[in-house]
């Protein structure tokens, strides 16, 4: 991948040895820089400097880039572009899987333009986890977890094939087999490396990885961030990031925690916080005493927030705890040696008590963690933070208010309305806060075995004290490794959280993506009878409306004690502190302060069974791999034997047409409005996930080729499917366009006013030759990093989208895949504009189009207005004119034969 235009490193001459334990090592001394602004840098500042200094040629990385990092005191708010070279990339299969066909259809297009479809490989590190996202068709037995996994091997098992044909086919790629775990917790506890050592050099462990919440790593004091599958793509091919250098928020964290409050309460705390203060596209740096009191596991779950909070990075340096977690891991004593030794010799090791260590931020805010209190995150946003003493009146409130984030629009005289059911022979009742769904799930908290413990401690005291969850309750657990299972089993707690429901359903993505499962029918109908709001109880991060299950309306995201406290309410407008969960065997009422354990007591019990070689036992059966995994027979050769009759694996229409030689810019003429949307419109919204809807366009494709509809499996486990993909793109149901009076994934052809499904307006466009065009509000494409919510927009006809404003990987995806991000003026949107979304939208565009520049729209009926074109970079707008990252690197690879 070498140019023949890059040169000598410039700073080789930092090149400085380095001994660790008799073995000799070198680095790229930053002290050596000998520049006073290096010792006033973030810390996370620091990491993108080394990778410039590293990674400078002269080409991909100048000179002048390294000066504009070092002086990013000055150019942190001037927009300054830098590129940034990540030391390995992370992929979750459900973006994995699109990713590795991507680089089969690559290498099918290299080769019919003559190119070396060989040269289309990984060169920069690849981990590509098989977290498969696993239904919950099967919860409360005792082989649950045999039985969900048997099912998702049964349903997988094609695209498991295709990985494994990418692991012998794709060099420098990683593959981690279904079973191993969650993607962001294996990378916590088994893949980062913290600082790599590779030929002897030694330098800073940093990633990108293919979802928002690959942030977690950065509890870990490891740099890392969400991009699109499209844009990790590029980066493992070698091209570098290229980003502007963001301003850095430094929150000061003071005192320690309430002996009551979890980390989930501090993080989403931290979350309403840092919303309301607005860090959208920047990073943010902890600091302070404070710091001192959290574990890494607890700094990984406020890491693991950051999409939801809207930062780029929430960074925590690395410190003696983070030394202390790598050695409670089974990380070798050797490498941990090295890693110590190499960040304090380049002034990356941090002491938080120290304030001499303090760098410069751009705004310092603070937290007193003795301020926070328990709470919860929703109904339907994870920053909309209640207290636990508020549920009750503030969930009442919601059903007064008109729908929307934080209402429901429930007449007065619906608010008490009751559904009786039979369930297994019994009677029971719904009414509106029943809760239906509460699961302990992956991806947020089961990193952290202080709150996991603490749950089963308090199923234990449950269990002991006579109290049970309502059956009909959709319980599950499903950890993020199997270290998880491990130490609740060695603890004595998982017989009582089975007691109680919480057996342990699988590992990876459930209920947090929307794969709970269905309901038992009489609960279902008994929601849809009363039209009840019904409730989810969740430890995951997401929340927002329509994701976890069609029937819930209200979903709240809590704490695994407090998922189990609201299951054995069976309610969430509970006031825990004047109202009984329920009555023991003698009669007597018992209230969550009798079961609820104290943090000593969770502590205590953690030092004894979280320990090094729980995590060695666990990790050392990857690289064997299971049963199942090693049966699986893949194909050979270098290029991918398609097969057409296939509904998980098609060879993608995305290079089919691209030709050798850039084409010119082109712009947007005569195009009509796919979707009219008002703000907060999320990747949940348009990418597909979940079920499939059997009166789906998605459905309708599948049963035409012969599948039934238990044979229908998920949109995550379809993405390598682009036909089933485009399908189901806007198929959400709690979609809202305003060119309907009802939620759904429905629009109008608008030339002859007739409203049906998304997929077949934007079809009956493309086949009269019209382009199509999305009007927004702000903040679209927030939530999930999905590679699909560009792509399926595409795939539909999107030319451009015009938006009030974006959510930062969203935009790029956008960029990624060649479709225009136009944004409305500053105080500007469709409403002060006029815009009905009836109009046809034209806009030229300049063969010499600069980043942020100026355009005009013309609409029809004669209204013109200005909107800023969002490509940020100059590099962004190479990517646009050769029609997305991908294609430029297709001709990349081209151009350098």
């Amino acid at each position: 991948m070498a140019d023949s235009t890059t040169g000598p490193n410039p700073f080789e001459k930092l090149r400085s040895p380095l001994e660790v334990g008799g073995e000799k090592f070198s680095f790229y001394s930053l002290p050596g820089l000998k520049d006073k602004r290096y010792e006033k840098l973030p810390y996370s500042i620091r990491v993108l400097l080394e990778s410039a200094v590293r990674n400078c040629d002269n080409f991909y990385v100048n000179e002048s880039d390294v000066e504009k990092i070092l002086d990013w005191e000055v150019n942190q708010s001037q927009n300054a572009e830098i590129p940034f070279k990540p030391s390995r990339v992370i992929l979750q299969d459900f973006t994995g899987v699109p990713a590795v066909v991507d680089f089969a259809a690559m290498r099918d297009a290299v080769q019919r333009l003559g190119g070396d479809p060989e040269k289309i490989n990984p060169v920069c590190p690849a981990d590509l986890v098989i977290d498969h996202s696993i239904q919950v068709d099967v919860s409360r037995s005792a082989d649950s977890l045999e039985k969900n996994q048997m099912l998702e091997f049964e349903r997988n098992k094609e695209r498991f094939v295709f990985l494994k044909w990418g692991a012998k086919a794709l060099k420098n790629m990683l593959i981690v087999p279904p079973g191993s775990g969650i993607v962001h917790q294996v990378n916590l506890e088994y893949l980062a490396r913290v600082v790599f050592s590779e030929g002897g050099l030694l330098y800073p462990d940093s990633l990108v990885g293919t979802d928002s919440h690959t942030t977690m790593i950065n509890g870990l004091g490891i740099v890392g961030w969400g991009v699109g599958g499209i844009e990790a793509e590029a980066v493992m091919l070698g091209q570098s990031i290229s980003m502007v250098l963001p301003e850095v928020v430094g929150y000061k964290l003071t005192s320690v925690p309430h002996p009551l409050t979890t980390s989930t309460d501090i993080v989403l705390t931290i979350t309403k916080h840092l919303r309301s203060v607005g860090v959208v596209g920047k990073f943010v740096e902890f600091f302070g005493p404070g710091v001192s009191a959290l574990s890494i596991a607890d700094r990984a779950t406020i890491s693991n927030m950051c999409p939801e909070y809207g930062a780029t990075v929430g960074f925590f340096p690395v410190d003696e705890k983070s030394l202390q977690y790598l050695r409670q891991t089974g990380r070798d004593e050797s490498k941990i040696a090295q890693i110590e030794a190499y960040l304090r010799a380049n002034g990356m090791f941090r002491n938080y008590n120290n304030e001499a260590q303090d760098p410069v931020f751009t705004q310092v805010i603070e937290l007193d963690l003795s301020s926070v209190t328990p709470c919860c995150s929703g109904p339907k946003r994870p920053h909309d933070r209640v207290s636990v003493t508020d549920m009750k009146t503030d969930f009442g409130e919601c059903l007064n208010t008109r729908a929307g984030f934080k209402g429901f629009g429930i007449p007065a005289d619906k608010q008490a309305s009751t559904v009786p059911f039979v369930y297994d022979g019994q009677e029971y009742t719904l009414r509106h806060g029943s809760v239906v769904i509460a699961a302990i799930t992956s991806c947020t908290n089961t990193s952290n075995p202080t709150v996991m413990l603490g749950a089963g401690l308090l199923a234990k005291k449950a269990v002991e004290a006579g109290l049970r969850v309502s059956p009909y309750i959709k319980t599950s657990l499903s950890p993020g490794s199997g270290v998880v299972t491990y130490y609740l089993r060695e603890s004595g707690v998982t017989p009582f959280l089975e007691k109680l429901g919480f057996d342990i359903v699988g590992y990876g993505c459930m209920t947090c993506i929307g794969n709970s499962g269905p309901l038992p029918e009489p609960v279902g109908e008994a929601i849809e009878k009363g039209d009840l709001v019904a409730c989810g109880v969740l430890s995951g991060n997401r929340n927002f409306e329509g994701r976890i299950h069609p029937l819930t309306r209200a979903n709240y995201l809590a704490s695994p004690p407090l998922v189990i406290a609201y299951a054995l309410a069976g309610r969430v407008d509970i006031d825990f502190e004047s109202e009984p969960l329920g009555t023991n065997a003698e009669g007597k009422p018992v209230f969550l302060r009798d079961i609820w354990p104290s943090r000593e007591e969770i502590h205590t019990v953690e030092e004894e069974f979280v320990i090094p070689s729980m995590f060695n036992e666990v990790y050392s059966r990857i690289q064997k791999g299971n049963e199942r995994w090693n049966k699986l027979d893949a194909p050979e050769g270098m290029l991918y034997p398609w097969d057409d009759k296939s509904t998980y694996i098609q060879d993608p229409p995305f290079f089919q047409t691209m030709t050798k030689d850039l084409p010119k810019i082109q712009g947007i003429r005569d195009a009509y409005v796919l979707l009219n949307f008002a703000d907060s419109v999320t990747t949940d919204h348009i990418s597909p996930a979940g079920s499939i809807a059997r009166n789906s366009p998605a459905a309708r494709y599948l049963a035409g080729r012969g599948l039934t509809p238990r044979e229908f499996n998920s949109y995550g486990s379809r993405r390598g499917n682009d036909a089933v993909m485009a399908r189901g793109t806007f198929a959400n149901i709690r979609l809202v366009n305003k060119f309907l009076a009802k939620p759904g994934a429905r629009t109008l052809y608008l030339p002859a006013n007739e409203e049906m499904d998304i997929f077949d307006a934007a079809e009956r466009y493309k086949s009269e030759g019209k382009q199509v065009v999305i009007l927004a509000g702000k903040e679209y494409g927030s939530g999930s990093s999905r590679d699909w919510a560009a792509k399926g927009p595409w795939m539909l006809g999107v030319k451009a989208v015009i938006a009030e404003s974006y959510e930062r990987i969203h935009r790029s995806n956008l960029v990624g895949m060649g479709i225009i991000p136009f944004q409305y003026k500053e105080g500007e949107n469709a409403t002060s504009l006029g815009l009905t979304g009836r109009e046809t939208i034209t806009v030229e565009l300049p063969q010499n189009l600069q980043p942020g520049q100026l355009v005009t729209v013309q609409a029809s009926g004669g209204k013109s207005f200005q909107v800023i074109t969002r490509f940020d970079t100059e590099v962004e707008l190479v990517y646009f004119r050769n029609g997305g990252i991908l294609n430029y690197m297709v001709r990349k690879m081209l151009n350098n034969a």
